[in-house]
């Protein structure tokens, strides 16, 4: 008969380290958690192999003394939790350090050579104690400057089944790298250098702000091509930066997650920002962002994953809501600049025409004589059009109405139409640059807004009773999630009810999906719901049916439209919310800046 005993310190520690020290990023930002904690201003940080040979973490902190350092190594010793909230009335929920748990050094200690170096500010020097996956190997006095030193070596070495699963360098020094900007970025005010092997792959100066430092961090191109956010509900708070919905990518690694300064990785708000985006971009592109969220700490649990990658929030649908709100809002009021310049490629591609040393070569190609031979040509123009080769006759000849003076940048901030170019693209001049317009991609967004402020979409969104109900049969769990939004999807026209343990109900579908196979749309609608937290499937759906109404109702391309028409359309974009991006996330106009002009010319 099996017995119950103890098992040894050594493997309930590596047991521990199973599930904080996942891979050597993993450890990576138990360390950094640490230093942040530790109140430093100043993180170096450097790995080699990804990691796998060596993680070594440098801060400017408090520091350790010689026997906080020894207790630092046993498991649960932790100075992250205040007195008040250690005891059974304490209220850990409270807690606003980013680790409490005090695993993260005994459990790497118990998987990988660490050696801790730490000099208290004041004191006449500093200790090192090193620990050899779990056994003390050394231990005295070290020289360094105030604050931690943490060096990681030969992560799993003496665990060679955990060893065997992690990935190749490449791919953990991608993860390491993850680990470093997420932390980084929610802290702009802490510089961070980021070293692999001998190349520096990040050198970040503290005291930045937090829109520069996500833009440094993300993507440059952010700032131009993204709107601050800090809206404010009760004591909740969103800031950061979300990316234009026309700055978008193929997937979904570009979006930046914090709530009250820790970086998460949670379903709701990655679904939040998903039903933000919704309505203006294509379902297999993602928004670029970082938003940042906080809220008082007893409304969100921190400590239900032992990486604490994952939170819970008590009101998750007033969260949800205030996110999908905040963003919509930020982006509508962005629409002004709300599409992107263009990439350095496009402006690259530009064609030039040499300069030629000899003017006289270049009239003889045209004329078919040499304009220099004889003064009298010069004082003659008249008789020159009348010798002239035949072809200078037969090219195409055009008019240019007088331009009227352009009014001020803030009246027209998409300019006055200039022209128009193949049938398709409307070319304005603005106060501060050239303005080139999709006239059909612009006028299908138009028509979107229309239709919505119409109410189209509700009588789209009707019911269509069926002669027969549907009684479609899904696993229990997908059940409990279907029926849970049941009443959000009857505002779409969906009429479901829960029919015993592992089957719904279907009375109708939406009037534009009649065709549609319930057990089809129902098992969608739950993997939906698995994926994003709620199911923005079935208003995809609604929506694209009113997009592809918009899209039959807008001006074509190859359409030629006067001048007026042409204004107008301008007019009505700088009216319309989200008028920047057509209906497939797509711009409808970009914009070449003086400078740019002036670059092509080679007058800068």
């Amino acid at each position: 008969m099996p017995t119950i005993r103890r098992l040894p310190e050594t493997l309930v520690n590596r047991i521990a380290a199973g599930e904080v020290v996942e891979r050597p990023a993993s450890a990576l930002k138990e360390l950094l958690e640490n230093a942040i904690d530790a109140g430093a201003s100043r993180i170096a940080v450097k790995i080699e192999e990804g990691g796998l040979a060596r993680i070594e973490v440098t801060d400017d902190g408090c520091g350790m003394a010689p026997d906080e350092m020894a207790l630092a190594l046993e498991r649960h010793a932790t100075s992250k939790l205040p007195e008040s909230l250690v005891g059974e009335e304490g209220a850990i929920e409270q807690v606003e350090t980013l680790g409490f748990r005090g695993e993260a050094l005994p459990s790497i200690a118990s998987v990988a050579r660490l050696t801790l170096e730490s000099h208290v500010r004041g004191a006449q020097q500093g200790w090192k104690r090193v620990i050899d996956h779990g056994a003390l190997t050394a231990e005295g006095p070290a020289a360094l400057p105030p604050g931690t030193r943490v060096r990681v070596e030969n992560l799993f070495a003496r665990v060679p089944a955990r060893r065997k699963f992690l990935r190749s360098p490449r791919s953990e020094y991608a993860a390491c790298l993850d680990a470093v900007r997420r932390l980084a970025m929610a802290r702009p005010d802490i510089g961070v250098t980021f070293d692999h092997g001998e190349r520096r792959i990040l050198g970040l100066q503290g005291g930045e702000g937090l829109e520069a430092r996500v833009a440094h961090i993300v993507d440059r191109a952010l700032a131009d091509n993204g709107v601050a956010i800090d809206l404010a509900r009760g004591e909740m708070r969103l800031t950061g930066i979300a990316g234009l919905p026309t700055f978008n990518r193929g997937v979904a690694d570009h979006q930046y997650l914090f709530v009250n300064g820790r970086p998460v990785k949670d379903r709701l708000l990655a679904g939040a920002v998903r039903g933000a985006y919704a309505e203006m971009l294509a379902r297999d592109r993602h928004a670029v962002l970082a938003l940042f969220l906080e809220l008082p700490a007893e409304e969100v649990d921190v400590n239900v994953h032992p990486a604490k990658t994952e939170v819970r929030f008590r009101d998750a649908a007033g969260v949800r809501g205030f996110i999908v709100s905040g963003l919509r809002q930020a982006l509508s009021t962005g629409d002004r600049r709300s599409a992107q310049a263009p990439d350095a490629a496009a402006m690259g591609r530009w064609q030039v025409e040499p300069a030629r040393d000899e003017p006289a070569a270049a009239l003889r190609s045209i004329f078919g004589r040499d304009w220099t031979a004889s003064s009298a040509s010069v004082r003659q123009p008249a008789a020159a059009w009348d010798h002239a080769a035949p072809e200078v006759l037969d090219l195409p000849q055009g008019r240019a109405d007088v331009a009227e003076p352009i009014e001020a940048a803030e009246t027209y901030p998409l300019g006055v139409a200039r022209g128009q170019v193949a049938q398709t693209y409307i070319v304005a001049e603005a106060a501060d640059g050239l303005v080139i317009v999709d006239q059909h991609a612009a006028h299908e967004r138009l028509v979107l807004e229309r239709l919505r402020a119409a109410g189209a979409a509700d009588k789209v969104a009707a019911s269509q009773a069926l002669l027969m109900p549907a009684v479609v049969e899904l696993d229990e769990p997908a059940c409990d999630r279907l029926e849970e939004q049941a009443e959000a999807f009857a505002e779409l026209g969906l009429a479901i009810e829960r029919f015993g343990p592992g089957a719904m109900l279907v009375r109708a579908v939406p009037g534009v999906l009649g065709k549609a196979d319930p057990a089809a749309l129902l098992r969608d609608l739950a993997d939906d719901l698995a994926l994003h937290g709620e199911s923005l499937l079935l208003g995809e759906r609604i929506e694209h049916v009113l997009a592809t109404m918009a899209c039959h109702g807008s001006v074509r391309a190859g359409r030629t439209l006067s001048v007026p028409e042409m204004n107008s359309l301008l007019r009505e974009m700088e009216r319309t919310p989200r008028s920047g991006q057509c209906n497939h996330g797509r711009p409808t106009w970009i914009k070449l800046s003086m400078a740019d002009v002036e670059k092509l010319f080679g007058r800068h």
